[in-house]
């Protein structure tokens, strides 16, 4: 049965085909880790996202300076910034990061639906230290190499994996990666209803395996961040609640103190 996953990436196919991330950009990337990141920081790991719209809630900001939004999260004590890059759906572009990267030496995370070794080698050139990958989409042969494949060209580039899962079963198999860190996210691909407890329901019978788990969409508040602190997950990726707020500095400072 097709959902929203599997809409994303046919599209993601055909970005990929016309040529979408083959510019000739090439940004300088300080060496700095977003795993690290997380295994040092003494407060709420909180790793923001740079959007502009998104399927659920649609246009999200219409003040979008990202050099004074990436600044903004850095002074309220982001550890990294994730940026989306895919443009039909969420309105992302390459140029976002490139300018993300320019305005803060923070880790970046590049995430998109990424279904091709093209789009890895896109992120490293532009100035992400990592990249999302989606266990699902591996599982259901969108991809054009293995899972194993594609996180062994991202490591050869220098670019983390932050593997995401939706289901016990692909926690499972995550767990037993080469990802440096594992994502839980919280939506329904088939409705798109977002619920907490799935990050809950999946670390309280599964063990993580040495790995560092961060729970994914539907983080609003500092008790959002204090519940899921509590089922055993390590960060926090957290999108639409910040691009929403009045104050970006004040809303990550609000979350990155919450525990």
């Amino acid at each position: 049965m097709t959902d929203f996953l599997d809409l994303l990436a046919r599209d993601a196919k055909e970005t990929v085909s016309r040529g979408f991330y083959e510019c000739s950009v090439q940004t300088s990337t300080p060496h700095v880790s977003l795993k690290k990141a997380i295994l040092d920081c003494s407060r709420s790991a909180v790793i923001t996202e740079i959007k502009s719209a998104s399927p659920s809630a649609g246009t999200l900001r219409k003040d979008f300076e990202v050099k004074r939004i990436a600044e903004a999260m850095k002074r309220g004590g982001a550890i990294g910034i994730s940026v989306l890059t895919e443009p039909k759906h969420f309105n992302g572009s390459q140029k976002n990061l490139i300018e993300t990267r320019k305005a803060v030496k923070l880790p970046i995370l590049m995430k998109d639906v990424i279904v091709s070794r093209t789009q890895l080698e896109a992120a490293s050139r532009i100035g992400a230290n990592a990249a999302l990958l989606i266990q699902a989409l591996f599982d259901r042969g969108h991809c054009e190499c293995n899972l194993e494949e594609m996180i062994m060209k991202a490591h050869s580039m220098n670019l983390e994996v932050l593997l995401e899962t939706h289901s016990e079963e692909e926690f499972l198999s995550a767990v037993s990666s080469d990802a440096d860190i594992v994502g839980i996210n919280n939506r329904n691909l088939g409705t798109l209803k977002v619920n907490l407890s799935v990050t809950k329901r999946i670390l309280e019978k599964n063990a993580v395996n040495g790995k560092l788990v961060v729970s994914e969409s539907g983080i609003k508040t500092p008790e959002d961040i204090r519940f899921l602190t509590a089922c055993g997950a390590k960060a926090f990726l957290v999108g639409s609640a910040i691009m929403l707020a009045d104050d970006i500095e004040k809303k990550v400072e609000e979350l990155v103190t919450a525990v």
